[in-house]
């Protein structure tokens, strides 16, 4: 058995602190009573900052597949089209849930090495004389890849063309890792999980609705039960949720809260981006090849390397596994095998970083990959660098 801390680098679930383990490990309450409407009350509101909204945040006991699910079944009817952009698995995932919905989807293809193309965006809804399209929806941060899409490029682009349609994003792995600013940016719905930056198990699904997205529930024909976002936001006034809720998952996610609160969510930012840049610079000096090749897409939450030809990145992934007791993220889809992704977000700082990666390089030597030592030397300067103009800045 291996013996010390297991190092769990991908890019979600993410380690769960041991205060949100403490506030989750606690007796089971009445989810009727006036101690958990206080509970439910301070949550609801609390959710909403790291959205970036004064509009409602709905909690579902759900995976973030659930609040896909959700968003779909509230705002459209079958048949109707929606703009997806092929950045990655999860955007194909999306995709696939649209269609058993009875939705038309019209893609965008990508290289899996770039966010989502503003002007390819524009240009498709520009040619949308009679405004068929009825939702654009965008992943955020394609946790596959580690390309991010600027969301608010996206709006400007929608904007400019005159065009109607909802805007939704899937922001499983941005939030609370880096900046979701639903109000500003004009989205319409954002989709969301507990187990990524917000530090928490698997098992809540967050979704963050505008004033547009509630009306367009009012003409939407999709059958919707479990999902239906105004039994929930009728009983979320008050505190309560229609049916059981998770419970302990909501304590643990008031102290996730609180926790995003003390560190300020700019910090929280700022440190993900620090750690994102000296993972970058790592890699780079290993001689290894970024998955992401536009650095203005850069992820903040994970950094997904390309495995030289010949050799297979779940095999490497399994022997580092075995030597050094690190998990790091697997290739999906199209990029399956041919992949490796560190994640970097949540409950992690510099040492926890410089342990992953010196887990990592020395991984690379025991499997034989092709590469140059030298690698977390260039992530130890880039972070002590970074420490010094903290210093000189405070």
């Amino acid at each position: 058995m291996a013996q010390g801390m297991h190092y769990l680098q991908i890019p979600g679930p993410s380690p769960v602190p041991e205060r949100i383990q403490r506030a989750i490990d606690r007796q089971v309450i009445d989810h009727r009573s006036a101690v958990f409407q206080k509970l439910g009350k301070e949550v609801l509101e609390a959710i909403k900052e790291p959205f970036g909204t004064r509009d409602p945040v709905i909690i579902f006991p759900a995976s973030g597949t659930g609040a896909w699910e959700a968003a779909i079944a509230n705002t459209l009817s079958a048949g109707d089209t929606v703009l997806m952009a092929e950045t990655g698995q999860f955007a194909v995932l999306w995709s696939q849930i649209a269609k058993r919905w009875g939705l038309k989807v019209e893609m965008i293809e990508t290289d899996w090495r770039h966010g989502v193309d503003p002007a390819a965006v524009e240009a498709k809804l520009a040619e949308d004389k009679s405004h068929t399209i009825k939702a654009v929806m965008v992943v955020h941060n394609e946790t596959a890849t580690s390309c991010a899409t600027d969301i608010a490029a996206i709006r400007k682009a929608m904007d400019a063309a005159h065009h109607p349609a909802l805007l939704m994003i899937d922001s499983v792995s941005a939030l609370a890792s880096m900046p979701v600013r639903q109000d500003e940016w004009g989205v319409d719905v954002v989709v969301s999980g507990s187990q990524k930056g917000m530090m928490m198990p698997p098992g809540l699904a967050f979704t963050g609705v505008s004033q547009k997205a509630l009306a367009a529930t009012r003409t939407s024909t999709l059958p919707k039960s479990y999902w239906d976002w105004n039994e929930m936001l009728k009983f979320n006034e008050n505190g309560f949720f229609p049916y059981t809720p998770a419970i302990n998952l909501l304590y643990g996610l008031k102290e996730a809260l609180d926790m995003l609160r003390e560190e300020g969510l700019d910090n929280v930012f700022a440190r993900h981006e620090r750690l994102a840049a000296a993972t970058r610079a790592c890699v780079q000096a290993w001689g290894l090849e970024l998955q992401c090749a536009d650095p203005k897409a850069y992820s903040p939450v994970l950094t997904a390397v390309r495995m030289p030809g010949g050799f297979d990145a779940d095999a490497f992934r399994k022997s580092t596994l075995e030597h050094f007791n690190i998990s790091l993220g697997m290739g999906l889809g199209k990029v399956l095998g041919k992949v490796f992704r560190i994640g970097h977000l949540g409950d992690i700082n510099e040492l926890t970083l410089m342990a992953a990666l010196s887990g990592v390089e020395m991984g690379l030597t025991v499997a034989e990959v092709p590469h140059k030592a030298g690698g977390v030397l260039a992530a130890m300067d880039v972070l002590t660098g970074e420490s010094k103009k903290l210093r000189l800045s405070a």
